[in-house]
């Protein structure tokens, strides 16, 4: 199995994440319209069971997001991205033990979220957002970039690649240099190869086996496949009836060295990683 090269602790606001052991980051999203549990979650008092929940059952992350990201996914505007997120936020930082995720591009909603308790930045679109990078770095948390090509909305349009794992790397790179000009130090960036965005079935294949070349980079890895379309092309099964190809990639991902992987099916996973865990520090 891999080792990663990454640092072995990540300061998140007033939590400390240890990166020494692979963490499950828990997928709670407040919006109508996500692609596998859009609108299950939007009503607060249910959102925050959920969330409490994940975290009894072994999420040390909870990833708060109220812009869906599916291909095709309409925009929101900044106000009611705020509204759907900030709540549920400041909520959860108040009531649970977890390290609060919000996954946003908005920099009202990055500046917000920061004061409310939120511990990490999980931005899809690696703060290209004018005035992201200036939010990123007043707020002081970490933040996670991931590569993308375009837009929810166009993003799978034909996307192309002469070498999709170096192309990942390089946008990566890219975007680690303009956080550093922005004054976000390195020790603030996890990194996030994207899958599923602006990727085809095969991209994602390449880029999930070649995996171990991103830690070039030095710096921790988030991955998110749970319930993707690319299980459901492999194995031909409907969104939700994807759990065991998401506990495969799951597994692989943590030993191909990623740090968080961010999923749907938090008790499940959580056994996954255990077992690794315990299988990787036998002696």
């Amino acid at each position: 199995m891999t080792e990663s090269l990454s640092p072995a602790r990540l300061v998140c606001g007033s939590r400390v994440l240890d990166l020494s052991r692979p963490h499950v980051m828990g997928i709670l999203n407040v919006t109508p319209d996500s692609f596998s549990d859009g609108g299950r979650f939007a009503e607060r008092e249910a959102a925050l069971r959920h969330a409490e929940a994940m975290a009894v059952a072994g999420a040390t992350l909870i990833d708060v997001g109220g812009e869906s990201t599916r291909p095709g996914a309409r925009a929101v505007s900044p106000t009611e991205e705020l509204e759907r997120v900030a709540p549920i936020v400041e909520m959860i930082a108040r009531e649970l033990d977890v390290v609060v995720s919000v996954d946003t591009s908005t920099p009202a909603v990055i500046r917000e979220c920061a004061r409310l308790g939120a511990g990490l930045i999980n931005d899809v679109r690696s703060l290209q957002r004018d005035g992201a990078l200036d939010a990123a770095a007043d707020a002081g948390l970490p933040v996670c970039l991931m590569h993308m090509r375009g837009e929810p909305g166009d993003m799978q349009r034909d996307p192309r690649y002469d070498d999709v794992v170096e192309e990942v790397c390089s946008f990566l790179e890219q975007r680690m240099g303009a956080c550093a000009a922005a004054g976000i130090p390195l020790d603030r960036i996890v990194l996030d190869p994207g899958f599923g965005f602006a990727k085809t079935l095969n991209h994602n294949l390449v880029l999930f086996r070649r995996m171990e070349v991103l830690h070039r980079l030095g710096r921790p890895l988030l991955v998110g496949v749970s319930r993707k379309s690319m299980i459901g092309a492999v194995l031909g099964r409907p969104v939700d009836e994807r759990l065991y190809g998401s506990l495969a990639l799951a597994a692989l991902a943590v030993g191909k060295g990623a740090q968080i992987v961010r999923v749907h099916d938090v008790a499940e996973t959580v056994d996954v990683v255990r077992m690794i865990a315990a299988v990787q520090a036998a002696q």
